[in-house]
């Protein structure tokens, strides 16, 4: 057989049987007098096997330990492993549709989403913020930290805001700190209402969230955190931190 031939009979490509020569994982048969490849029914039957491998998910790479002389007795370990992995997969995806059925049967979708079930409910809690431009860029950092921070501290985190904002009128100490802070967008860094906005957002946080970059103000997350905000609206911010630095007990960690 001519290698289209072969190709057509397996039901691949002439190109795929190529890459599988050039991986070893086909062998390559004689050549007649032309220099054509003159495949035989054994090629066929080893190609069509590395259809059916790939077919059910193996990588290429497993192929060939199956493929290999001695692999036979270890093609049960090796489809197990596969089962396991699909089932991992499988389980992946129904978690993955159910949040993404979560956000569809949501009344209102926010500009940060997707985030977590449990970000999602703290972000209800205070409501509707589009009108502010600091809720939407603390929405922004807190969307950030759940996706990055670890399943510990993501819990941490938000257990601690949710506790602050389901208290009497935690709702609305956050919109009024957030109206402090929109307020010092042109504002310089000494006016008198950096401190009050600092002494408002002090009520907001629980002195637990005081994050270990805080006391470190030449940190560079730290520093492009800053460098994020307007100048006065920085400087209410670092007071802040400063003030929960000094209300932290005696002992505390950092």
């Amino acid at each position: 057989m001519r290698i289209g031939e072969l190709a057509g009979v397996v039901g691949v490509t002439t190109r795929t049987v190529r890459h599988y020569h050039h991986l070893g994982l086909l062998p390559e048969p004689e050549r007649l007098g032309n220099g054509y490849r003159d495949y035989t029914l054994r090629h066929a039957v080893v190609l069509a096997r590395i259809r059916r491998l790939t077919e059910l998910g193996l990588g290429l790479a497993e192929v060939r330990d199956v493929l290999a002389e001695d692999a036979g007795k270890d093609l049960v370990e090796v489809l197990t492993e596969l089962d396991e992995d699909l089932a991992r997969q499988e389980d992946a995806i129904r978690r993955r549709r159910e949040r993404l059925r979560a956000l569809l049967d949501s009344e209102e979708l926010s500009a940060e989403a997707p985030v977590s079930p449990e970000l999602a409910a703290l972000f209800s809690e205070v409501g509707p913020v589009a009108d502010s431009p600091m809720a939407v860029k603390d929405r922004e950092i807190l969307a950030m930290l759940d996706t990055t921070a670890s399943p510990e501290a993501r819990e941490e985190l938000i257990g601690l805001m949710g506790a602050t904002f389901a208290t009497p009128g935690g709702a609305e100490r956050a919109r009024t700190a957030y109206a402090l802070l929109d307020a010092l967008v042109d504002a310089d860094p000494d006016d008198p209402r950096v401190g009050e906005a600092a002494r408002a957002l002090v009520d907001c946080l629980p002195g637990e969230l005081l994050p270990t970059a805080a006391v470190d103000p030449d940190g560079s997350f730290l520093r492009a955190f800053y460098a994020d905000f307007a100048p006065a609206q920085a400087e209410a911010i670092r007071r802040t931190l400063r003030i929960l630095a000094e209300q932290r007990p005696e002992g505390g960690a950092p």
